[in-house]
């Protein structure tokens, strides 16, 4: 009886391991997927079932847009990482839930109880909910599809702010895109094919779109191992330069601050931390993209590797690595850093992306977006400045030599965001001391003297664009990844860095102050060269003058349509515009750092009255009629488009139909600089500088009224014009003051700002020397009736003039009667300029 109980013992047993459970049953028919996450392909049905054998366990979850919609505009760029989320599984009963914990509020102690009453505090967010189809021994199959084949990525919301229309996803064109979706040992991938119904509303979803009332793009979800606990954060300081990470930490003492910042950087250590150059443990390496072509693959490679030169000079030796991606590797894989070339419509923006620990800062993968048609642009500058197609002669090399300098400094840019740093926008004044600068090419002058006003006429191309990364690159590179000994008080060795930065005199000054809209900063500027704005201004007018001369046939290659002329004058006549806006910045300016307490850093001091003196002048020279005229030999040469070659943004607009319009390009480029100007920002620091100093800076009358003397057509300082001049002249001042008139009715504006542009506006036509006949000396009378002036025409004969003014009267008679409903004139839209050379975001 014994043996046969075991024998019927062992039978049972052999019968039972020879029946598969109902977890095998289900997935045994299925295409297994094996790594992070295992999951299965259910090809028949379409599914995707993701097995769960991780509760309660944190991962990172990065959703992203690896097929794009091709427009700069709208936003939704091929590579485009999205967010990133600190997420874990939770059970209950049949139900999983995919919770997202709170990491904006913390308590760093190692007290679990003062940990979980800060979790209790402040809500989380759970991202989905999945219902549990078969376990086995702790490992639980759920159906993920309807998860994968949401828009997490915000395509429709994206498509409704930028204008575009009301668009919706359609379940019934979205699925899973199985080419793309794998697991790997860190990282499990998966991607959608997802298609979204509208009625199209706007021009730019039209122009990518084969059919614009469809719009199908990919989207890719990214379950992400995270880092083990050996990583060390790193305190932000915001003289440092780092890109940050913030939080509240409610086990703070009271004495010390709530809010913590920690760098983002990649992890890396010394093989030895107390040698000075010393091999990493394991180095960073960046992969190239393999669908960018040469040479322009190369160029990339080579700017992109600049940064070993930091970390070598942190104490590294072969820490920074840039290859090619290996032909079976997947760019979505975490392992790799990548450097994308991304295709557009139009050309934009460039921009470096990391996916990183939310927790401590830590970048797991760089990722860097280079838009392919950037290149272009600087080709395209080039060759209007050259006009390098001489009949019978081979293009000037030095167009492509200087649009692939330029991909050398936007490879080392737009990584060094990925790397953790931000933008420098003060590092041209320091002798062009970063890489995370914006640069305008500069384009010398040989033998320009010193007042910047002889030359032989020669350009010179020789120095465009730096070759290497910057000094302050490297002090940056310090900063974040100095391996430090142990016997070494960490927080000691950044102080030291940080007050020998200072002591360098190395200027830090990012985004926000940089920005032309208002921005006041002296040194800190977009697209701008020289260690003074304004002496860099008049120089760079020398290098536009020049390039205006030599312009005609020989700017276009031999073929072309002759209307191609127009395309290339564009960046060449307002290649002042970014100079421009340096220079305006030191009206009302103020000179200031991220200063902290005790580094006696400048903190709030205004740009010296003579150095805004200077800067108005040098701005003004730009809305003059002299300055705006485009010569006669040039428009001659522009004829309208050919047919089915549209009018395109990158052109001029138009008020003459099909035309070339002279008069209103010329419109264009005064409009832009009476908007930085008249900025509403700026004109507040004038008014409150001078409420400061009343005998040292000028006050807002005073400044509105050098701008109409210099612009308005009738004053003495005026040299004789040509009847062009004069229409240029009249645009002009109608820009000015439709301009001033906008300011007056800003409701969010200063007030007393509003009084003094609305007194000035009223005195408009009581300043007699602005009403000067033509050379004699003699003036009209001027009679007030009500809100309208009136001007006796006996004296005042030319009845272009008397139009003008007659336009300047009734424009202020309409404001005057109906303030709430009256709405000036907008200036005409200025082609797109920036990116000239890398986006911001990024």
């Amino acid at each position: 009886m014994r043996v046969q109980f075991l024998f019927l013992c062992l039978y049972f047993s052999t019968l039972t391991a020879q029946t598969p459970s109902a977890y095998e049953t289900k997935t045994q028919k299925m295409q297994a997927f094996k790594g992070y996450f295992n999951f299965f392909w259910d090809e028949k049905e379409g599914k995707i079932w993701l097995e769960i054998d991780k509760i309660d366990k944190e991962f990172l979850y990065v959703h992203s847009l690896p097929a794009g919609v091709g427009s700069n505009d709208i936003g939704l760029d091929r590579g485009q990482i999205g967010g990133q989320r600190v997420v874990k599984f939770m059970k209950s009963g049949a139900k999983i839930l995919l919770v997202q914990p709170n990491y904006a509020y913390r308590a760093l102690s190692p007290n679990a109880d003062e940990r979980q009453a800060v979790e209790q505090a402040f809500a989380q967010s759970v991202l989905w909910g999945f219902t549990v189809g078969e376990e086995s021994k702790d490992k639980y199959l759920v159906d993920a599809t309807a998860f994968l084949l949401t828009d997490v990525h915000g395509v429709s919301e994206r498509l409704r702010q930028s204008q575009q229309g009301t668009y919706s996803l359609d379940a019934s064109r979205s699925a899973i895109f199985m080419p793309r979706t794998k697991s790997f040992p860190k990282n499990t991938e998966f991607e959608a094919t997802l298609t979204f119904t509208g009625k199209p509303e706007g021009e730019y979803i039209r122009s990518v779109t084969p059919t614009a009332s469809a719009v199908t793009v990919r989207e890719h979800h990214s379950f992400v191992e995270l880092p083990d606990g050996n990583y060390k954060p790193r305190k932000a300081d915001p003289r440092s330069g780092f890109i940050d990470i913030q939080f509240y930490d409610y086990a703070t003492p009271i004495s010390e601050p709530i809010e913590k910042r920690f760098i983002l950087r990649h992890r890396l250590q010394k093989q030895d931390p107390t040698a000075a150059l010393s091999d990493p443990v394991k180095p960073i390496v960046y992969y190239m993209d393999r669908g960018a072509p040469e040479p322009i693959k190369s160029a990339l490679m080579e700017g992109a590797a600049w940064w070993n030169q930091a970390y070598e000079a942190a104490g590294y030796r072969n820490a920074f690595i840039v290859k090619e991606l290996p032909e079976d590797a997947d760019p979505m894989d975490v392992r790799y850093n990548l450097i994308q070339w991304v295709h557009r419509s139009t050309r934009g923006w460039s921009y470096g992306n990391a996916v990183t620990d939310p927790r401590t800062g830590e970048i797991i993968k760089g990722h860097v977006s280079l838009g392919s048609l950037r290149v272009r642009q600087d080709y395209l500058i080039a060759q209007g400045l050259l006009s390098p197609f001489e009949t019978g002669k081979p293009a000037d090399p030095r167009m492509q030599a200087m649009a692939l300098a330029r991909l050398r400094q936007l490879a080392a840019h737009e990584v060094g965001h990925t790397i953790g740093l931000q933008h420098n926008f003060a590092a041209s004044v320091n002798n062009l001391s970063s890489v995370m600068d914006y640069p305008h090419p500069f384009v010398g002058i040989t033998d320009l003297s010193r007042d910047n006003r002889e030359g032989s006429g020669e350009l010179d191309f020789s120095k465009t664009y730096d070759t290497k990364i910057g000094d302050w690159d490297k002090r940056m590179i310090l900063y974040g990844y100095q391996d430090f000994p142990k016997e070494k008080d960490e927080n000691q060795g950044l102080s030291d860095i940080i007050k020998e930065n200072l002591k360098q005199g190395f200027l830090f000054i990012s985004d926000q102050d940089a920005r032309p809209e208002g921005g006041g900063h002296p040194h800190a500027h977009l697209w701008d060269n020289g260690k003074s704005a304004v002496d860099e201004l008049i120089r760079l007018s020398k290098v536009r003058d020049l390039g205006l001369k030599k312009f005609g046939e020989n700017s276009i290659p031999m073929g072309q349509p002759m209307a191609m002329l127009e395309q290339v004058l564009v960046p060449l006549y307002l290649s002042h515009r970014y100079q421009t806006e340096g220079a305006v910045k030191l009206i009302g300016g103020v000179n200031y750092s991220y200063a902290m307490r005790g580094d006696g850093q400048v903190t709030n001091t205004p740009v010296s009255p003579k150095e805004q003196n200077a800067a108005l002048q040098a701005v003004l020279a730009t809305i003059q009629p002299t300055f705006l005229e485009i010569p006669e030999n040039i428009i001659k040469l522009i004829p309208p488009q050919p047919v089915d070659y549209e009018r395109h943004r990158e052109l001029f607009p138009t008020k003459t139909q099909l035309f070339f319009d002279p008069l209103t390009a010329a419109e264009v480029a005064a409009g832009n600089t009476i908007r930085l100007l008249l900025n509403d920002a700026r004109l507040t620091r004038i008014s409150e500088q001078h409420a400061r100093f009343p005998n040292e800076q000028m006050d807002l009358l005073t400044y509105l009224h050098k701008i109409r003397t210099s612009i308005r057509v009738h004053s003495q300082l005026f040299p004789p014009l040509s009847i062009m001049q004069r229409e240029i002249a009249f645009s002009t001042e109608k820009l000015f003051f439709n301009r001033l008139l906008q300011l007056a009715a800003d409701k969010k504006g200063n007030t007393q700002v509003n009084a003094e542009v609305l007194y000035f506006l009223d005195r408009y036509f009581f300043d007699w020397e602005a009403l000067k006949s033509n050379g004699d000396g003699k003036v009209g009378r001027v009679v007030k009736a009500g809100a309208r002036l009136y001007i006796n025409k006996t004296k005042l004969q030319d009845d272009k003039r008397n139009a003008h003014n007659n336009y300047l009267q009734t424009q202020l008679r309409y404001f005057t009667e109906n303030p709430n409903e009256f709405k000036a004139p907008a200036p005409p839209i200025v082609p797109p300029g920036q990116p000239i050379g890398c986006y911001s975001e990024d």
